[in-house]
């Protein structure tokens, strides 16, 4: 199937991370009757706002804690986004920069709570600008991360709401761990 090119589809879709602090409750899926871009722009926004939301107001040293034995920890995830984001639509599809984002790098022992969900806000902006000036969703970009060709960026996107939504289940369980807050 080929998108047909929309640029009101390619709008910015207002969330991007950015969940403010304290708990939330249970936020439901968005509700869009759009195009396929705007769609899935939304869609990883609601995801990328649940992982930032879990991070949000929890204490540096909780935050940056293990809350499993791997060493798993809720601003080690939001700083393993962050890179992915940059890896898979900065680096890999529109080309910029040498090497790619080390997506496995802890939080380092001066960075602030605040600072890192700032980046990851911040990347999440990047990406979306970066979707939205694509002109067509079957359009590869101009490498990959795999030894594959580069993907499309509507396999890019795809991507990032299964991985983004993947680590917002694991942030949802290391924040009820940490306080007991539950919720989307």
């Amino acid at each position: 199937m080929t998108e047909t090119t929309d640029t009101a589809d390619a709008a910015d879709t207002g969330g991007a991370a950015s969940a403010v602090e304290g708990s939330r409750g249970d936020v439901r899926p968005p509700e869009v009757e759009a195009g396929e871009r705007t769609t899935l722009l939304a869609f990883l926004d609601y995801l990328r706002d649940a992982v930032a939301a879990k991070a949000a107001g929890v204490p540096d040293e909780a935050a940056r804690a293990a809350g499993v034995p791997s060493g798993t920890s809720l601003l080690g995830l939001v700083k393993h986004l962050t890179a992915v984001e940059h890896n898979w639509f900065t680096w890999a599809f529109a080309g910029e920069g040498d090497t790619p984002a080390d997506d496995g790098a802890p939080p380092a022992p001066g960075e602030t709570a605040g600072e890192i969900l700032r980046a990851y806000r911040e990347a999440a902006g990047r990406s979306n600008a970066i979707a939205a000036a694509c002109d067509r969703l079957d359009r590869p970009g101009v490498r990959s991360l795999r030894e594959t060709p580069p993907p499309t960026m509507r396999w890019i996107l795809v991507h990032m709401i299964e991985e983004t939504a993947r680590h917002a289940g694991h942030a949802d369980i290391l924040r009820e761990h940490i306080d007991g807050s539950a919720g989307r």
